[in-house]
């Protein structure tokens, strides 16, 4: 059953949880453990692209401050040509904060040279996906470097416009022969904006979904834009059931694209709603 946000809200009884955790996520001791209501059975995370006008030691305090679990990192945070000795330090900073981190991305990959260095940053970061988009001649290069590093890669569809992977159904048709370690991180906006149902994908390519990013969007098609979880269209709800469903394993990233100069309020709001579309489910 579809849900409006202001109806879903009244029923779980959180609004005050989203203004609360909006206003009081810099306040380090503010006690809101009683306001939280539980992620059971998922990993929520945060791709760090999200908050990508702050550093990565706001992005650990913002993490921490919204109780998230997971962060995967993109560049601005973890700088591709970094040397190997600060992605170590950048990783163990992150890891000494409490946080999983699991996976880097979205990173491109369109040469040979591009996915040598994306598996070696991956490798010195010790994580264990990679969330990517590597041109299509480069997959049997990509298969090698999964096989000799055992570390996954996730690629990620964008939607309406894009040439390379527009869908989930794109993806995996690229990808069905490959080795099991490369899959899928769907990207539930830019599903639905082309006009798929991200549940129903979700539950079709459940053995090799290993991310999710989680948002939501305004209208369908390429003019869709995103905005605060649970404002939009799109069926939360049914989606998160999907992944209940099929017992998946990975991380609920949520991906906050809109404000990226005060992406805070936004980002704490969605976290409430999920939240509580979990409790709910």
């Amino acid at each position: 059953m579809n849900h409006s946000r202001k109806n879903f809200l009244k029923l779980m009884g959180l609004g005050a949880l989203a203004s609360t955790t909006q206003l009081s996520w810099a306040a380090p001791n503010h006690k809101k453990k009683d306001l939280v209501v539980p992620a059971k059975d998922f990993k929520l995370g945060v791709a760090s692209y999200s908050l990508r006008t702050l550093s990565l030691d706001e992005v650990i305090a913002v993490a921490k401050r919204l109780e998230l679990d997971a962060v995967s990192l993109k560049s601005m945070h973890l700088p591709l040509d970094s040397s190997t000795e600060d992605i170590k330090a950048s990783a163990k900073k992150v890891r000494d904060a409490g946080l999983d981190l699991y996976g880097a991305g979205v990173i491109y990959m369109k040469t040979e040279k591009e996915v040598k260095e994306a598996f070696a940053y991956a490798q010195a970061a010790e994580l264990e996906m990679i969330i990517g988009v590597p041109n299509h001649n480069l997959l049997p290069l990509v298969e090698e470097q999964v096989k000799a590093t055992d570390i996954k890669l996730a690629i990620h569809n964008h939607g309406p416009g894009d040439k390379v992977f527009p869908s989930p159904d794109s993806v995996f048709e690229k990808i069905r022969t490959l080795d099991k370690r490369i899959g899928l991180c769907i990207d539930i906006g830019h599903t639905f904006r082309i006009g798929q149902d991200p549940a129903a994908k979700a539950r079709q390519y459940a053995d090799r979904l290993y991310d999710v990013h989680l948002k939501d969007v305004d209208k369908r098609g390429a003019k869709g834009g995103t905005l605060e979880l649970g404002r939009g269209i799109m069926d939360i709800p049914d989606f998160m059931r999907a992944l209940k469903d099929i017992n998946y394993q990975g991380v609920v990233g949520l991906e906050y694209e809109k404000d990226g100069d005060d992406p805070v309020p936004g980002l704490a709001e969605s976290v409430g709603y999920a939240r509580g579309v979990i409790a709910a489910i």
